[in-house]
Order: C-alpha cells, then sequence, then structure tokens
C-alpha cells in the first residue's frame, strides 16, 4: 500500500520562537521582503533570526553546491533554512558546516505558517477502507494486449478490482483468457455482464465479483461460488432488493448491495436516500456504490465531485464503488477517488474537516494567494540592474521588469512588444523564455493559482515538475547562477 503523508498547517497562535537561533539565506532582490517577514516575527514572537544575503540576485537560482563555495558562518546557529526554491542535496551544507539544514516554504510569506504554532505531525493518509471497483467498459473491442495496459494503469492510479465490463447482448467468447490474462498480471477482476457464458467463464478463470444480480438471473448467479452485486430489478423497485438480499443470504452466497446511484435530473437525490435506508436495513452488509453514473454523466471536472461521494460512503460505511474513466473530464478519476477516499479515512476517523490536510486535490485553482503589492515591486524593479526579465501576476495584472524598464498590465502581447522595441536586438532564447513564462502568469491569473517564475504551476496531485531555465543551462554547464 502506497504511504501517503501530507502537511497539516501549524496551529494558530503566537508561540515563543526565542528559544533557538536561525539562519535564513535568501538573494539580494527577497531580501527586503524576507527581513520584513523576519521583523514582524520578532516583534510577534521573539524570533531569534539573522538573514545572510548572499551575492546572487534571485533566490530561487540558489544551489547547494553553490551555497557551500559562498557561505561564511561568522556566529552560531542551531539550524539554516534556505529558500524553498534551492536546488541540489543539502547533505552537502549539513556535513560542510555541522549544522541542520532545511528548504523553507517556496513562498516567503509563508514563513509565518511555516515557523508559527504548535506543529503537528503530518497527517497519515495510507489508510482507507473504500475499494476502487474500476472499469473498462466495452472490453471486447479492446486489443488483449492494450487492456492489460490499461488495466495495470488504472490498478497503478489506485483501483483494487479490475472490472472486466461487457456489450450486452454481444456474447464474448474470449472472456475467460482476457480474465486469466489478467490474473497472471496479479490483478484482482471483477465481470460486468447478465449473459451467463460470459459470466461463467470469466467466473471459472479467476473473475472474484460479478456484477450484478437481480431476479433475472438469481437462479444461476447464486451458484457460481463468488461474490455478487445485488441490485433491484429497477432502480426504485425496493422490494425486488430485498427479494434478491434474502435469496442470496438463504443460499449462502456472499455479495455486497447496490441500490444504483442515478444521475442528477434522474432520481439522483432519491437514489442516495436509498444508499442511507439500505444501511439502516442491513446495517452489517458490504455496500457498493456506481459513482460513474454521477462522474460520467455530469459535465464538470471531476474531482470535486469524487471528493464529495467519498465523505458519503465514508460516513455510510459503503466500503466499495465503480468507477471509470471514459469521458474527458473524467480521465483521472480513478487517481482523484484514490485520494479523496485517504482524506475522508482521516477526516472522519480524526473528526476534522478534510481542509488544510492535503492540497492534492486542489486542482483547478490554488488554497491561498500571496501578492507582493506595488511598493514592494515598484522597489524590486528599481534595483534591478542587468537584462535577466522577472516576472510576477498578481491583482490582475502581469508584472515585468527588468534594467529596462517596468510595465504592468493585462495584455502579455504589448508587454513584450514594449520589452522588444526596447531590446530590438532580443534573441530568441530570451523572447521564447519571456513568452513561456508570460503564457502561465495569465493562465495564473485567468484562474487565481500562484504564479512563481521559472516553477512549474500547481495542479495539485496532476503537477509535473517543471526544471526551471536557469537550471537547465546549470546541468549543461552553460554558466553558473549569478
Amino acid at each position: 500500500m502506497m504511504t501517503v503523508c501530507a502537511e497539516i498547517p501549524y496551529e494558530a497562535g503566537c508561540p515563543d520562537m526565542s528559544s533557538e537561533r536561525i539562519l535564513f539565506i535568501t538573494g539580494r532582490l527577497a531580501e527586503p521582503s524576507l527581513r520584513t517577514v523576519v521583523e514582524r516575527l520578532r516583534a510577534e514572537s521573539g524570533l531569534n533570526a539573522h538573514v545572510e544575503v548572499l551575492n546572487i540576485t534571485v533566490a530561487a537560482l540558489l544551489h547547494a553546491e553553490w551555497i557551500a563555495r559562498r557561505l561564511e558562518l561568522r556566529e552560531q546557529f542551531d539550524r539554516v533554512i534556505v529558500p524553498g526554491w534551492c536546488q541540489g542535496d543539502l547533505r552537502i551544507l549539513q556535513e560542510k558546516f555541522g549544522l541542520p539544514f532545511e528548504r523553507g516554504p517556496k513562498d516567503l510569506f509563508d514563513l509565518p505558517e511555516y515557523l508559527g504554532g504548535q506543529r503537528r505531525e503530518p497527517a497519515d493518509l495510507s489508510r482507507y477502507d473504500i475499494d476502487i471497483v474500476a472499469e473498462i467498459n466495452h472490453a471486447p473491442q479492446w486489443d488483449q494486449a492494450a487492456l492489460v495496459v490499461e488495466a495495470k494503469r488504472l490498478s497503478a492510479s489506485g483501483a483494487d478490482v479490475i472490472d472486466v465490463g461487457c456489450i450486452p447482448g454481444v456474447s464474448w467468447s474470449g472472456i475467460g483468457d482476457c480474465v486469466a490474462m489478467l490474473r497472471t498480471e496479479g490483478l484482482r477482476v471483477s465481470i460486468d455482464s447478465f449473459d451467463r457464458a460470459e459470466v461463467e467463464a470469466a467466473v471459472a478463470a479467476g473473475a472474484e465479483l460479478v456484477l450484478s444480480g437481480n431476479s433475472t438471473n438469481l437462479d444461476w448467479v447464486s451458484d457460481l461460488g463468488c461474490e455478487v452485486v445485488a441490485i433491484p430489478d429497477t432502480p426504485a423497485d425496493w422490494e425486488s432488493l430485498r427479494r434478491t438480499v434474502a435469496e442470496l443470504s438463504s443460499r449462502g452466497t456472499p455479495f455486497r448491495i447496490d441500490p444504483i446511484l442515478e444521475p442528477i435530473g434522474f432520481g439522483f437525490a432519491v437514489s442516495l436516500e436509498r444508499y442511507a435506508r439500505a444501511r439502516r436495513e442491513w446495517p452489517d452488509a458490504e455496500i457498493l456504490m456506481g459513482i460513474g453514473n454521477l462522474t460520467e454523466l455530469t459535465e464538470v471536472d471531476s474531482a470535486g465531485v469524487n471528493v464529495v461521494l467519498a465523505g458519503y460512503c465514508q460516513e455510510l460505511g459503503i466500503r466499495s464503488v465503480l468507477t471509470t474513466q471514459v469521458i474527458n473530464w473524467c480521465r483521472s478519476a480513478v487517481s482523484e477517488f484514490d485520494l479523496a477516499r485517504r482524506l475522508m479515512k482521516h477526516a472522519c476517523e480524526q473528526r476534522v474537516l478534510p481542509k488544510h490536510v492535503a492540497a492534492g486535490l486542489v486542482i483547478l485553482r490554488d488554497a491561498k494567494l500571496n501578492e507582493l503589492g506595488d511598493e514592494t515591486l515598484t522597489d524590486l524593479a528599481s534595483r534591478v540592474t542587468d537584462a535577466s526579465f522577472r516576472v510576477f501576476a498578481e491583482r490582475g495584472e502581469l508584472h515585468v521588469f527588468n534594467r529596462e524598464g517596468y510595465r504592468a498590465g493585462t495584455d502579455p502581447f504589448e508587454i513584450f512588444d514594449e520589452f522588444l522595441s526596447k531590446s530590438p536586438a532580443m534573441d530568441a532564447r530570451h523572447a521564447f523564455y519571456l513568452g513561456y513564462e508570460l503564457c502561465k502568469a495569465v493562465t495564473a491569473l485567468t484562474l487565481g493559482k500562484q504564479y512563481h517564475q521559472d516553477q512549474a504551476l500547481d495542479w495539485g496531485f496532476l503537477t509535473i515538475p517543471e526544471v526551471s531555465a536557469h537550471e537547465r543551462r546549470r546541468q549543461r554547464g552553460d554558466r553558473p547562477a549569478e
């Protein structure tokens, strides 16, 4: 089982921070802002700290090896905090100076949270008790090799069982071979079919769960020797579900109950009540919810829907869900529910809100935004003496400056054209870099995300780490960071 830990913010309050001496390392541009934050913490909580400004313009370009060559410690400190964007192995610094070095927050304005309050241990999100049954729709139409690849991808995303979805009215003679192949790969398998030949072949090959059983197939599905999902003959027919459950119970057939989640506009609210009714009527029974009827059939990004459904399932004791990720807005639905079930397990067991525990499912927007403000940006711009562009995005505007000037606005093309007019000899590398960063900055402004130059936007668990242009050049040996 994968271990997932999430950082929980410090408790509110102003604890005494005078018990240890802390050294903060930064670059020239970030110095005023860092000193402002440190002074505020010193006044509020007695922070005992010193700021060391190294001979580098942008703190995000710091590298552990570079710091080891340039840093001189003239006083005694208990710990040293480098910027969160600092590259390299901090053990190099720890071994040289005999002190603990750590990366601080990636945004220096998050230092109060990073340092303050009674810090709690990271939340352990390794535990969950809701199984994910991930369906491969129209499995007979898949090439078997491709089907195995898809099944393994779903498993890696968090699926506990791979459901082989058949096509009603089309009998699939190769289902036994397919299930056997999936079992050879170490995957648990369920079969979604009402065709007796398909179901029996799948069970004989190792399928452990049959979706589904009702009055139309109860005479034979209950004798297969494996678990069956009990459903009503029609979603609203509660009595038929009772009869199916009673029959499976009398035959000793293991089962889980699915009262059928219906799409919004077609009985969604009433169907949620049926799950609560099932829990009241069968307090110890296993229940399954087919959440794909909501995520696939509601035209909205599926992460939030999965979180809400995971919370409902956790509170009601629904221990398995059936999902799929066919339509594009559901393309990461299995991973989303995997994170959601862990978060809801923690929230319900610890009796805490599912808030400020793990931000992996905050995808479209960011949890919070930090802003420098006009005064700080103007001051930064006044101290820049080189041609490198600094890009910021806040308060609905792009802010770009270098030694040629400072321009704020909403149109990236106008900003680019202005700097190009001031530097007509701008080479292709710098032009591409500025255009790329402006594109990210506009995206951040549009969605309400935090923009950090040279870093990937934060897309929660979907974030793809980005190697900055400066780090790429350093790795190639083009020139040292300055």
